[in-house]
Order: structure tokens, then C-alpha cells, then sequence
């Protein structure tokens, strides 16, 4: 069984949502027999590449939230994040930028059987170390960790390729009403919006197994 993730690098609902498919799997019994496939989704296209800011000075001046809403929602995630086991885990003061390139590494590492290690590695400095992950220069050492040679990752991200793919992903999810992440399709057959509990997750994994076999 498949389940399809969209997602997109600072959106702090995508690591919790990530980690509670996780944590949902590890108490589904036929969980050695699902493969997660991530794709990229970009919630803000427009932002500059390369060039970081602060979250709070990206929302409150880009989208109009009110600092203090952001700062009180951002530490909400931070105490629920630590509360289900993740920790640090970095909102408030963490920064964004464009998440195209970032992407294009992604779509490269999972062409080399490598998705999965890869989003966990990215999510995981991203949100546990505030590591900036917009240039080539900030994606090649988890390149490194994950097994992928260097040459070869800054020759991928130079073709322009991989920007298509990651592209043609959030196209894909768009053509599906995705309109925001994490975005969840199992197997094929039905959507989930957003960072669900891990028991309504859990439950979407029983329900999908259950039509699978009844098919």
C-alpha cells in the first residue's frame, strides 16, 4: 500500500504531520508492507532564493498575521511538537525563504532511492537545528549523510530538472484541491488535509488497508 505525502520545508505542520504518520505506522500491523512516497508542494513560489528571513517578519509583513497571533501559534506547535517526542523543534524563531532548491535536492535523492532519508534529513535540521536549507551549498551536506556524491548533486541541481519534477509535483496536488500541507493520499483512494492526530492517521491507514482487501 502507497501512501503519497506533500509537503513543504518550513511549514511546521508538515514535520509534526510527517511524524505522526510515523508514529501511526509503528502501530499499524501491516506496516511493512506500505511505502511513503514524499512530494513537494510550495507554499509561497514568490519568496526569494536564497535569501533567508525571519518567519515572524515574513508573516506579519508579507501575510498580514499579527505577531503576536504568530508567536502565540508558533509556541503552541513548539509545546505540542515536544509534548508527541520532538524537540527542539523550532518555529518562532526559525527562518524562510524559497524552497525551490531545496526541492530539486529532494526529487534528486528520492530518484535515488533516497526520498525517505533525505525528507527525514532536511525536516530534521530544519526544524532541530534552525539549519538553513535554501542553497546548494546548505544541501550538500545532508547529501553527504545520506549516501549521494557531490559532483553529482550540484551537477542535478545545475540541469534544472529537478526543479520541473519538484514543480510538477505541487501542480499535481493542486489538480487534486490541495490547497495547503501536509497533504496526505492513501493509496490512491482518499485525501487527508493537515497535521492530523496520530490516531485519525492511524485510523486512515485501517480504513485504506480494509478497502485494499475488499477490492
Amino acid at each position: 500500500m502507497k501512501i503519497d505525502i506533500w509537503s513543504d520545508i518550513y511549514c511546521p505542520f508538515c514535520g509534526l504531520g510527517h511524524h505522526r504518520l510515523l508514529e501511526a505506522l509503528k502501530r499499524f500491523p501491516h506496516a511493512d508492507q506500505v511505502e511513503i512516497v514524499h512530494h513537494s508542494f510550495q507554499l509561497d513560489p514568490g519568496l526569494p532564493e536564497g535569501k533567508a528571513m525571519g518567519a515572524r517578519d515574513y508573516l506579519t509583513r508579507a501575510k498580514g498575521v499579527p505577531a503576536a497571533q504568530f508567536d502565540a501559534t508558533g509556541r503552541n506547535i513548539e509545546q505540542t511538537a515536544a509534548a508527541e517526542g520532538l524537540a527542539p523543534y523550532h518555529v518562532v524563531e526559525n527562518n524562510v525563504a524559497n524552497t525551490l532548491t531545496a526541492h530539486a535536492f529532494l526529487a534528486f535523492a528520492t530518484e535515488k532511492g533516497k526520498g525517505t532519508a533525505a525528507w527525514q534529513r532536511v525536516l530534521d535540521a530544519y526544524f532541530g537545528a534552525r539549519a538553513p536549507m535554501w542553497t546548494v551549498e546548505d544541501l550538500l551536506p545532508i547529501a553527504a549523510e545520506i549516501g549521494l556524491d557531490e559532483a553529482e548533486t550540484r551537477a542535478a541541481l545545475a540541469s534544472g530538472r529537478y526543479q520541473k519534477i519538484a514543480q510538477a509535483d505541487h501542480e499535481a496536488a493542486v489538480a487534486m484541491g490541495a490547497r495547503g500541507v501536509p497533504f496526505f493520499v492513501f493509496d490512491e483512494r482518499f485525501g487527508v488535509v493537515g497535521a492530523q492526530p496520530t490516531e485519525q492517521l492511524l485510523a486512515a491507514l485501517n480504513k485504506a488497508w480494509s478497502e485494499r482487501q475488499a477490492a
